[in-house]
């Protein structure tokens, strides 16, 4: 299973896996799964991996979103940052104005390109890891588009239309 939109009402114009480019970053989004931040699933991710109960933007988290996703650097210069780079040049959108927010596994922030769940990441020229990340988000759910802000591109691809 790729994903679980359909439980929330969206209909997929497009199948995962879906990549976006620009200026030789490549960003993969193999699969998402949204949880109610209460479930059972969630409790197992944050005990395993020590996902806090908030984010400095969501205080009270309605759901989990959790992700496989593969970053490529398909530069000649080496590729470093985050969950917050990621959130901030490949935003994850479900309603106008609303906004999802990284959410970081304290117990692997500090492992670079961990293939369990990722936080940070330093890929050599041609480098590319597969990893998990999980984002926190409150609203409510009309489309689901990727966008990239990457260099002086812009890309975006609904998978679910508006």
């Amino acid at each position: 299973m790729t994903d679980n939109l359909a439980k929330f009402g969206l209909k997929k114009a497009m199948n995962l896996p879906v990549t976006l480019e620009s200026e030789g970053l490549s960003y993969t989004l193999h699969k998402i799964m949204i949880y109610d931040f209460k479930s059972p699933e969630v409790k197992k991710l944050q005990k395993l991996y020590g996902f806090q109960d908030s984010t400095d933007i969501i205080d009270s988290p309605k759901y989990f979103i959790w992700t496989k996703v593969t970053i490529e650097n398909k530069t000649n210069k080496k590729m470093h940052g985050g969950g917050n780079d990621i959130k901030a040049s490949i935003p994850l959108t479900f309603a106008t104005g609303k906004m999802t927010d990284a959410i970081w596994p304290k117990k692997l922030a500090s492992k670079t390109n961990s293939k369990e769940a990722l936080w940070t990441y330093s890929l050599k020229p041609g480098e590319k890891i597969t990893s998990y990340l999980g984002y926190v988000y409150n609203g409510e759910f009309d489309h689901f588009v990727i966008r990239m802000f990457y260099g002086k591109n812009y890309v975006e691809k609904f998978v679910v239309p508006e």
